[in-house]
């Protein structure tokens, strides 16, 4: 039976309005539920806002040194006692979710999240919200191979790049030098301390295959001697896009931001950060 020109063409009108109504429900529905995800977060930050104590960030053209002669397992003071213990901000949070680790905030950005731990099941938080749920925007992962307690040399943080700006969306602005500039520090609020980070490299690369000899930035966890240390140091700052002025030193730790980026197949990018002075040390979290 031939269909008609007329028919054809109502066929294809049909046919295109469904695919219009679809694409709209998809995009409805993605924005209620990231309405719904960054509702449930906000119920997990502070009320108040969090005082931090920061340590003033690198004079530009100046590198900062940390003396640290030999490596440490976690960079704190001989004693924690030397310092007054405050309430976490974040009890609530970690005793919401065992699954926490951490909360991850870039001041001046829209970062502000909590950072999943399942080294059993790395991906488990991959595709799901704080609480469990499903969520195309999942959480912040520290990867299964790095550790908050006791502390490894470098904690790795994966996140997706949501085209919303969720999540590690906005990551990407520090290809943008005078982005970085303006927003050098990161703090990780673990349930011991703040940790504050001053950011050293900024960079392309990609997940590379297991025979490819290569500088492999996600396979640096923990440095026990200098030449480990040294390789992952001088490979984050050559590859570097600009030159951060900020340095280190064999027995300091680092914090990675990684997200998925297209220029090539598996391709990421890359921030590491340096720590630096700690800020406050929190009283144990009662249950």
């Amino acid at each position: 039976m031939k269909i008609s020109k007329k028919t054809l063409s109502i066929i294809l009108f049909v046919l295109a309005g469904i695919c219009v109504l679809a694409a709209v429900i998809l995009l409805v529905k993605g924005r209620i539920e990231d309405r719904r995800m960054e509702e449930a977060l906000d119920e997990l930050r502070p009320t108040q806002s969090v005082e931090t104590t920061q340590a003033p960030s690198t004079v530009e053209g100046e590198p900062t040194v940390t003396a640290s002669p030999e490596p440490s397992t976690e960079k704190t003071p001989a004693s924690t006692e030397e310092f007054e213990r405050v309430a976490n901000p974040y009890s609530d949070s970690f005793l919401a979710n065992k699954d926490m680790a951490a909360w991850l905030q870039i001041p001046g950005t829209n970062i502000d999240y909590p950072v999943m731990w399942t080294p059993e099941d790395e991906t488990y938080y991959l595709y799901r919200a704080f609480d469990g749920s499903e969520n195309k925007n999942g959480c912040l992962l520290l990867d299964d191979e790095s550790c908050v307690d006791p502390l490894t040399t470098n904690l790795i943080i994966h996140g997706h790049n949501m085209k919303s700006g969720a999540m590690f969306g906005n990551l990407t602005d520090y290809e943008n030098q005078d982005f970085y500039k303006e927003h050098k520090n990161i703090i990780l609020y673990t349930e011991e301390c703040q940790r504050n980070y001053e950011i050293i490299a900024v960079f392309r690369s990609q997940v590379y295959r297991k025979t490819d000899q290569v500088f492999k930035f996600y396979k640096f966890f923990q440095a026990d001697t200098q030449e480990e240390f040294d390789d992952f140091y001088n490979n984050i700052k050559q590859l570097s896009q600009y030159d951060t002025g900020v340095t280190a030193e064999f027995g300091d730790h680092f914090l990675t931001l990684s997200t998925c980026v297209y220029h090539v197949e598996q391709g990421r990018f890359v921030v590491v950060a340096k720590e630096v002075e700690p800020g406050d040390y929190y009283l144990p979290i009662q249950e």
